[in-house]
């Protein structure tokens, strides 16, 4: 069901972040991963965890698509590489932890599988946190809305300086 909800969304995502911003969308992901993972925690039935299942493929879609074009946005060119295989290196990182976690707590007398999949609502506190109150908008997307104060303000914040001057192709 993630996989569905994934793909599903990927096909429309890049056309909703250019109507609402990356930001708006990165935080709607942190949203999905947050509720899919109460929503799994205490499904009462298997329907129940299918639907939750997909909502956090659609968390998963929005992110895998959004995360790198935000990147290249907003990274300086001299490290925007170095930055873009951030994601697939944590993603990797956390894959190996979870199984890792799996592994731990199916040694325990009564390992709930609940409590696996609940435990990606902590996270996606941590995501959401981040989003909310670090995240500015990517500069393109101001700039393709005409909102070219706002776009130097948050390139003078990203890059520490106030010399911003950049040439956009959109």
């Amino acid at each position: 069901m993630s996989l569905i909800g994934a793909t599903v969304i990927t096909t429309c995502s890049g056309a909703i972040s250019d109507w609402l911003g990356q930001r708006p969308m990165l935080i709607a992901s942190s949203v999905l991963y947050f509720v899919s993972g109460l929503v799994m925690l205490w499904s009462p039935n298997v329907y129940v965890l299918c639907l939750a299942r997909l909502l956090d493929g659609f968390g998963i879609g929005l992110a895998v698509t959004l995360v790198p074009v935000y990147i290249s946005e907003t990274a300086p060119s001299d490290i925007r590489g170095l930055l873009n295989t951030l994601p697939q290196f944590l993603s990797s990182g956390g894959m190996f932890l979870s199984y890792c976690m799996v592994f731990g707590m199916s040694l325990l007398a009564s390992p709930s599988g609940r409590l696996m999949l609940g435990i990606l609502s902590i996270l996606s506190l941590i995501y959401f946190v981040l989003t909310m109150f670090y995240l500015p908008e990517s500069p393109r997307w101001l700039v393709s809305k005409g909102r070219m104060l706002e776009e130097k303000k948050v390139l003078q914040s990203l890059r520490g300086t106030e010399d911003v001057s950049v040439i956009y192709v959109l």
